[in-house]
Parts: structure tokens; C-alpha cells; sequence
């Protein structure tokens, strides 16, 4: 069994515009965008990171906004919500704010006794706040403390069922441990985690996933070093799992693999952070571009749509 996973460390998503999704998660979530950068593969194409003060594991969702991006298809294959934890009598204040803000299919509902309200993104993106008591301290440029997000809560895994099984035995080897099942989903606990360390899975028939906007690209789960992550890697490779090597991203060092439900995992570095390139007081203020794209900043810049905040 793998020891070395501290739980989730962030979430990937795809959207269409960078100024709207901008402006729900700095505005209307009040999350700090705590880097501007760009899709290393698609350099003119940004990348955002949105979390907490610093960008702590466990806090941040990113994104790759491609212009005018096709909406996705729900389906199996696919992370369909996201949930962020936010303290226990705090969703009464986030129904009003997000009525406010027109966010889309607002209703509560409870989940293997869970309190949560769910909503949808600007490009149909799936979210729930779920109301528990949450030690991590949260950004309050926006919100106050005592209401606002505290990080993500967990991702709920769409699945078939022959996806949900082999899926569920992957989890169990990554660390995870089964908690509760209620229906058709099952709920999954890193016993000793980062506050990020609950992954659901539902169980669907249906038809696969198209990826597109508001459709989440990949999750990521936590570990603290490069050391951790070449023992994770080693031990899915004998496990049978293909495994990309160590790729930099600038803040982490990642590596990905196929689920056997689809959904795409990474696994990153804590370290070294996003104040590895600005001061912790400035986090996403300016672009950052990796490297090897810098010489390409003044195209980039003409090119990729300005975001006001």
C-alpha cells in the first residue's frame, strides 16, 4: 500500500472565457488567485490558480480558459462535482450570495450526512459547499472568516461499475479507506490527511464523458516531496499502472496516470510553492511564464485576454 499521500492537491478544470471564470472564483467564491500563468502545452492559453492565501495543498483549483471552449458532456469517466468545505452554519450566507451572483441549480441536499448546497460554474461546472467544522485558515479579502471556504472538502467520481470496483481498489491502495455507502456512492477517507482527504464515487450507467468546457481535466493528490513522489511512482509502476516520469511545473513536480474508472490522477509535490517566483504579499498579480515560453512574453501578452480584478 501507498503511505505517502497526504490526500487531494488540487483540481483541474477547463473553461471558456479567463475574465468570467476569473470573477466567479475571485468574486463571487472569494478565492485569491494565487498564480497567472499559462498551459505549459498551449502557452496562449492562461492557467489560473485559485486558494487560499498562499496556495496551500488542498485549496487550489485551476483552470486552462480556452476562448469560446464547447461546453462538455456529463457522463461517466469524469470528476462531476467538486466540493469546497465552508464552516457548519455558513451556507445560508452562501444561498443568498450565490442567488446573487445568478449561479445556476442552487439546492441543498444531504449526503451520507452532510449538510451541502449545490451549484453550478459559469460553464456548468459542478460545486457543493459542504457545512463542517474545518481547522485551515481561509482567505477573507472577500468573504469573512467565519463563512468562508476553507479548501476543497472532496471530488465525487462518476463512474461505471465496472470503473467504481477497479477505481475503489486503486483508492484502497493509494491509502484511502472506505468510510460509508449510501445508494450509489461511496465515500473514501485519507485516515491521516491534509483536510483535503475525502473522494467520493457514484456509481452511473450511461454514456462517457466529452471533455469541454466546465468539465473538470484532472485531479491531483498530495504528497510532500519528490522523494514521496518517486516511491508513489514506483509502486503504481509495479502495480502495473503507466506513469509518466517527473515532469516540472514550476510550483510542483507532477506526474499522471490513467484511473481505471477514466478519470485522469496526478500526483504533486508540496513543494516548492508559488512564492518560489513572487513575494507571498503579490501572488497573482502579474504573468509568470515558465522558462521556456518567456521568450514569447510579448506575443503572449498582446494575445491572451486582459483580466481586470
Amino acid at each position: 500500500m501507498i503511505k505517502q499521500i497526504n490526500g487531494l492537491h488540487h483540481v483541474t478544470s477547463l473553461a471558456s472565457s479567463a475574465p468570467e471564470n476569473n470573477a466567479f472564483f475571485t468574486k463571487a467564491l472569494g478565492l485569491r488567485r494565487v498564480k497567472k500563468t499559462v498551459n505549459f502545452d498551449a502557452p496562449d492559453v492562461y492557467h489560473l490558480y485559485y486558494g487560499d492565501e498562499t496556495g496551500s495543498p488542498g485549496t487550489v483549483m485551476t483552470y486552462f480558459p480556452f476562448p469560446n471552449a464547447a461546453r462538455g458532456r456529463a457522463g461517466t469517466g469524469e470528476v462531476g462535482t467538486t466540493a469546497f468545505a465552508v464552516p457548519k452554519d455558513a451556507l445560508p450566507f452562501w444561498e443568498e450570495r450565490l442567488a446573487a451572483y445568478n449561479a445556476e441549480d442552487l439546492r441543498r441536499e444531504n449526503r451520507l450526512g452532510d449538510e451541502r448546497l449545490l451549484f453550478k460554474g459559469p460553464d456548468g461546472d459542478g460545486f457543493a459547499l459542504v457545512a463542517q467544522d474545518d481547522p485551515r485558515t481561509p482567505w477573507t479579502a472577500d468573504v469573512s472568516e467565519d463563512v468562508a471556504i476553507r479548501g476543497f472538502h472532496s471530488a465525487d467520481m462518476r463512474l461505471s461499475p465496472r470503473g467504481a470496483a477497479a477505481s475503489a481498489e486503486l483508492l484502497t491502495f493509494m491509502g484511502y479507506e472506505k468510510e460509508a455507502t449510501d445508494g450509489d456512492v461511496t465515500r473514501y477517507r485519507m485516515p491521516s490527511g491534509n483536510d483535503a482527504q475525502v473522494i467520493d464515487i457514484t456509481q452511473v450507467n450511461g454514456p462517457a464523458a466529452d471533455q469541454g468546457a466546465g468539465s473538470v481535466h484532472h485531479i491531483a493528490f498530495s504528497v510532500d516531496d519528490r522523494a514521496a513522489q518517486l516511491d508513489v511512482r514506483k509502486a503504481l509502476l509495479d502495480t502495473g499502472y503507466q506513469v509518466t516520469p517527473v515532469i516540472d511545473r514550476d510550483y510542483f513536480w507532477a506526474i499522471y496516470f490513467r484511473s481505471p474508472g477514466g478519470v485522469l490522477f496526478e500526483v504533486a509535490t508540496n513543494e516548492p510553492g508559488f512564492d518560489r517566483d513572487e513575494d507571498a504579499a503579490h501572488l497573482g498579480e502579474a504573468l509568470k511564464l515558465p522558462t521556456q515560453h518567456e521568450h514569447m512574453r510579448d506575443r503572449l501578452e498582446q494575445m491572451l485576454t486582459p483580466i481586470e480584478d
